[in-house]
């Protein structure tokens, strides 16, 4: 049976969206890059027109100056300098002081001294972003000299023009972002009811076998003949196997209930119990480094994440290999839990994938073992696993790490 949640002939969008991440990104740049680049030339032309103004300013003062008539020029800054409402400029004499200014916001009720101090500054200013432009004439000998200086800044509609598409941008970043964080939100909020639905669901259908089978485990121990019989010890530890499996998906949906237990203990009787349920071509490896190491758990389902870990280990040695577990201890009050097999291994492009849902190299399975391992070690335990190593055709290795107890001998874990 083909993997549920993949349809034929359709793109798996979850399982390609890093790549569509980057596909996003990179036309969100283009489109970043369009306006940058539209705005620019917007802003160089008018930048250009604003210079000509300026231009023709001072070429034309240069030709009245000819004149000799003082009347003219004044009365030609009023007719071309006035008439500019944006562009903040001021004429200066030959040595550099000012004579006339238009568009600046100089405070009202300020003494001469004040207005001339800060006309030098604002003379500063304009040197820094434009060179002025001089004004030149011929004398009576045809020499030519300076009658003074123009200097000007960019307008204010330029000014905001050259800042508008990044404002633009970072709105519209800012607008995504929150649209993409109330999307997340949302969807998870969404998965989280799917979750906790089937398992409600599912923990309410197991109930009726239950039921049923420890009523039929209760009539085989009456019988003196199968009292003692294997078969009725190990439909015992069955039955306990499903209490313990209804248990784990009635407290998905819950706050579970975090213990100090015994890492090790819950490890072995995990193991004791698939020893005997899967593949004897699998050998086992459990040890503890110290013999007792203790963390906050809730039994039932860290069992399942465990059994989970080795199931995959199984297949993915096609039952036959070796699975070793590791417990650790470390100097922060952590505990390490490294389960490690000699599979396949995961191909390097895929081990950021093995946890998404329906991820799996089985073509009967839902793909969903380890995103519920993932979800019940970091959102109820608030602990954190993932892919310590793998090298395909050597084997992978999982590392959980727990919250510890402070019982128990303390080790350093590089």
């Amino acid at each position: 049976m083909q993997n549920p949640l993949r349809e034929v002939g359709s793109i798996d969008l979850y399982e390609k969206k890093g790549p569509l991440k980057w596909v996003i990104t990179g036309i969100a740049a283009l489109i970043a890059l369009a306006s940058l680049w539209y705005t620019n030339n917007l802003v160089s032309s008018l930048k250009e027109r604003e210079q000509k103004t300026i231009d023709l300013f001072a070429k034309t003062i240069e030709y009245t100056i000819q004149e000799s008539n003082s009347t003219n020029i004044l009365l030609l800054f009023q007719e071309i300098i006035v008439s500019n409402e944006d562009i903040p400029v001021i004429r200066t004499d030959e040595a550099g002081y000012p004579v006339e200014y238009k568009n600046l916001k100089l405070p009202d009720g300020i003494s001469e001294e004040e207005k001339e101090e800060l006309l030098f500054e604002e003379l500063d200013a304009m040197r820094e972003e434009h060179e002025p432009i001089p004004i030149t004439y011929l004398d009576e000998n045809g020499r030519e000299g300076t009658f003074g200086y123009v200097y000007y800044q960019n307008s204010f509609t330029l000014t905001q023009l050259q800042y508008y598409p990044f404002v633009q941008l970072s709105v519209i970043a800012v607008f995504g972002l929150l649209a993409y964080l109330a999307f997340n939100f949302s969807k998870r909020a969404e998965q989280n009811r799917v979750w906790v639905g089937l398992a409600k669901e599912t923990a309410h259908q197991l109930g009726t076998p239950l039921s049923s089978l420890m009523a039929w485990l209760e009539y085989m121990r009456a019988d003196e003949k199968l009292y003692d019989h294997e078969i009725v010890s190990e439909l015992e530890k069955d039955i306990y196997k499903l209490e313990m499996i209804t248990s784990r998906f009635s407290n998905i949906g819950s706050v579970p209930v975090l213990k100090e237990e015994s890492v090790p203990d819950i490890i072995h009787s995990t193991v004791s119990y698939l020893q005997k349920r899967i593949s004897r071509k699998v050998q086992w490896t459990v040890t503890s480094h110290p013999a007792s190491v203790e963390a906050l758990m809730n039994r039932p389902l860290f069992d399942w994440v465990i059994e989970n870990l080795c199931k995959n280990a199984v297949d993915a040695m096609d039952g036959t290999g070796k699975i070793s577990i590791s417990i650790l201890k470390g100097n922060d009050n952590r505990v390490f839990v490294d389960v490690t097999d000699t599979g396949k291994g995961i191909p390097k492009n895929k081990v950021r994938q093995v946890f998404n849902p329906g991820y799996t190299t089985k073509r009967r399975g839902w793909g969903l073992g380890l995103t519920l391992v993932k979800r019940i070690v970091e959102n109820y335990h608030g602990g954190r696993i993932y892919v310590k190593s793998s090298e395909p055709g050597k084997g992978t290795s999982f590392r959980i790490v727990l919250q510890g107890t402070s019982n128990g001998v303390k080790e350093a874990v590089s």
